[in-house]
């Protein structure tokens, strides 16, 4: 029986490149974003940090087109070991809490970077994938992106897609259907999942 007073929704942008000039084993996150909410499933607190990359600086322009982070957002940022130190310190204010995240790439990627840069993962609690978790409470075939997931539970999506903060909120927005308190209208016909 998990034993937790706090879900911690986290969204990561990283470096990316639609011409595989970035392997996927270099790329940098170059922004946190995340949104803390209690039992009841209300939000209590969000965290946001852009992170400076070191190994491929220069952000490309499918990146800055896919996220809407610009050269400029993350030249001012802090180093990783900077931004995740801050975040560590917001985690703390929230002791038990257990971390969720739309897939897994986000829980590998803070891990794959701590133990780059030689840091201690903040990371170190039970990890729930709301994207599976959402198929299975739902009882649908397969896995759904955010965007289709957030329609079928006749929820908008705000702010800009591929933006941490932003995303992280709109994830927050879909745990009451992830964890299984609420179900889906059946009345809408199910997408076609995208794998």
């Amino acid at each position: 029986m998990l034993s937790f007073d706090f879900y911690l929704v986290v969204d990561l942008e990283a470096t990316c490149c639609d011409r595989k000039t970035i392997p996927s084993v270099k790329r940098e996150i170059i922004e946190i974003g995340a949104v803390m909410l209690n039992r009841e499933l209300e939000v209590v607190s969000e965290f946001q940090r852009f992170v400076k990359p070191v190994v491929y600086p220069q952000l490309t322009p499918f990146c800055t087109a896919l996220t809407s982070i610009t050269q400029e957002m993350v030249d001012k940022a802090p180093s990783y070991g900077e931004a995740i130190g801050d975040f560590s310190q917001w985690v703390a204010d929230y002791p038990k809490f257990v971390f969720c995240a739309w897939g897994d790439f986000d829980r590998r990627q803070i891990r794959y970077e701590c133990k780059r840069h030689g840091l201690s993962n903040p990371i170190q609690t039970t990890c729930l994938n709301l994207r599976t978790m959402f198929g299975r409470s739902q009882d649908l075939p397969g896995l759904f992106n955010l965007n289709e997931s957030l329609k079928m539970a006749n929820l908008e999506f705000t702010g800009v897609h591929h933006r941490g903060i932003d995303d992280a909120r709109n994830i927050a927005k879909l745990l009451p259907f992830c964890l299984g308190h609420r179900r889906l209208d059946r009345g809408s016909a199910p997408l076609t999942p995208r794998l």
